[in-house]
């Protein structure tokens, strides 16, 4: 999400790079620049002019500040105003909190996959017990859905009846007596109309939630806005979910939603997969929008998919002098658990920008695949003691993995540097030895 964007700003901000003092035709050409890519990125109009005036006074006004380069100040005032745009005007209470949480959206917007995802964040990561509830009497097999999902997560679903939405809802709030969230994923249509905010708004005085979301396509564009103010007029929004956001290189619905709406966006769908959800937070995605990257999420990602004493395991052995092709091995495939190469850079400060040129370069999935291969394609005993790896295993290698020798030698060589390096550490004292020396002299 946000990858054109991200790459139209960069461009822009290259042209001011390097310069200590910046004039008002600079800032002016500048700014136009940013407008264009914010309109190219499908933000609304109003929103991108509210947003240049602001940036643009604020530039000129900003006072310099030692050891900074103006067109960093301008990369930081652009970021400011990004936070600004995307941040809710009170900030929200964790979803944990919430006793009654209400997922309205039109049909294929992924609603009900959404209810499970929230399901399963906030009985794997929260620890409570969560019942999921369906209301859509309308799409053929919609409850029967969620109550499939349901089960995957770990949560309950209630009982399947031939009845109203309003005694379904009537029926979920009794039995979440005994649980610590309810989800009602609410029916949608094909488009909007009367009869749907009419039930929706039914609803939402029976159940008074705590939290409304709606689900809204990301890659619905412009159109997704018209649907927020639609769906906001009927029902107080608390929140957007926005799914399908790994497949929308543009992002401008989602900049645009709070002006919008004054619901901010809260979740993204960045996938099929029920643990596919991440939180919305604005100044780490005004990072990622200004290729600035976003290393708290990259950390946070790392500690959900590889255990700390995997992480501690490893580390020991990389600076104790043990490190085998079976621990690069297993090392490989923990990256491989963060998500796709390119994803990984745009979490990386610094690298964001560069995603492309370095995946072109061969820093990109297909070089993990081709690692992973020459690895498997080893016995136990080769990862474990390489130096056995002469011409003939090579071969046999090279061909098992769909590679050539000179692939292999080139992994073996390396092997051979990660561990000198890893070595040569070890004689400094390791890692801590490494972070000591850091450390300012008292």
């Amino acid at each position: 999400m946000f990858d054109s964007l991200t790459k139209k700003l960069s461009a822009a901000f290259s042209n001011l790079a390097g310069r200590g003092k910046i004039s008002s035709a600079d800032l002016e050409s500048a700014l136009r620049e940013i407008k264009l890519a914010l309109l190219e990125a499908d933000v609304a109009l109003p929103i991108v002019k509210d947003l240049i005036a602001k940036v643009g006074a604020e530039s000129l006004g900003e006072k310099k500040i030692e050891g900074v380069k103006a067109a960093e100040q301008i990369v930081k005032t652009v970021h400011d105003a990004l936070v600004k745009l995307l941040s809710p005007d009170t900030p929200p209470a964790a979803i944990e909190n919430a006793k009654i949480v209400m997922l309205v959206g039109l049909n294929g917007s992924g609603k009900t996959t959404t209810a499970a995802k929230l399901a399963k964040l906030l009985v794997e990561k929260k620890a409570k017990r969560v019942l999921l509830a369906s209301t859509d009497i309308v799409r053929p097999q919609a409850r029967e859905q969620l109550a499939i999902l349901a089960a995957r997560t770990g949560a309950d679903s209630l009982a399947i009846e031939d009845k109203t939405p309003a005694a379904i809802t009537k029926d979920a709030l009794a039995k979440a007596k005994n649980y610590d969230v309810l989800i009602l994923d609410t029916a949608g249509r094909m488009g909007i109309d009367e009869e749907l905010m009419k039930e929706l708004s039914e609803l939402y005085k029976i159940a008074r939630p705590d939290e409304v979301f709606l689900s809204v396509d990301a890659l619905a564009g412009q159109d997704a806005i018209n649907v927020a103010k639609a769906f906001a007029a009927a029902v107080p929004l608390s929140g957007i979910i926005m799914t399908r956001a790994d497949g929308d290189a543009r992002g401008g619905a989602a900049l645009s939603m709070k002006s919008a709406t004054s619901a901010p966006v809260r979740w993204l769908g960045i996938g099929e997969k029920l643990e596919d959800l991440d939180e919305f937070v604005p100044d780490r995605i005004a990072g990622r929008i200004l290729g600035m990257g976003d290393i708290v999420s990259l950390v946070e990602k790392a500690q959900e998919k590889i255990s700390e004493a995997e992480a501690e395991a490893m580390a020991e052995k990389m600076f104790s002098g043990q490190f085998t092709l079976n621990d690069m091995l297993a090392q490989l495939q923990s990256v491989k658990k963060l998500g796709s190469v390119g994803s990984i850079m745009k979490f990386i400060p610094g690298l964001g920008g560069m995603a492309d040129k370095l995946q072109s370069a061969g820093m990109n999935d297909n070089m993990l695949k081709r690692q992973e291969a020459m690895l498997l394609s080893m016995t136990k005993r080769e990862r474990a003691e390489p130096a056995i790896i002469l011409a003939g295993r090579k071969k046999r290698i090279a061909a098992g993995a769909g590679v050539s020798v000179a692939d292999v030698e080139k992994l073996l060589k390396g092997y051979e540097k990660t561990k000198a390096v890893m070595a040569q550490m070890n004689k400094l004292g390791g890692l801590k030895g490494m972070m000591s020396m850091l450390k300012a002299p008292e």
